[in-house]
């Protein structure tokens, strides 16, 4: 079983930014691929980034391009999402998610292991 918390939300302003934190216990984290979902009231989780268990390589949706950056700790066992200019439009919940597999992807319904979530709100 792994397990993963998540951490970092909170309320900001337009433009301002975070860093989420997904921390994962019980398992060899190395072998997982970990994806960070949102879901936003009223709507469908969405997928934001992921980062591979192999050769760190990442993906993300075309909102989040070039505003958010996807890191990994291996020694820490926590992946990172550092949020940039951030927007009113990414206010929801935000999810850490784990695979294992050895390259990473934004559906949700191939992760076997998730968070709790973290709320981040971004409001004037």
């Amino acid at each position: 079983q792994l397990e993963l918390v998540e951490s970092g939300g909170g309320l900001v302003q337009p433009g301002e930014s975070l860093r989420l934190s997904c921390a994962a216990t019980g398992r060899t984290f190395d072998y997982y691929s970990i994806g960070w979902f949102r879901q936003a009231p009223g709507k469908e989780r969405e997928g934001v980034s992921c980062i591979a268990a192999t050769d760190g390589s990442t993906n993300y949706a075309d909102s989040t391009k070039g505003r958010f950056t996807i890191s990994r700790d291996n020694a820490k066992n926590t992946v990172y999402l550092q949020m940039n200019s951030l927007k009113p439009e990414d206010t929801a919940v935000y999810y850490c998610a784990a695979v294992a597999t050895l390259f990473c992807n934004l559906r949700s319904i191939e992760y076997d292991y998730w968070g709790q979530g973290t709320q981040v709100t971004v409001s004037a």
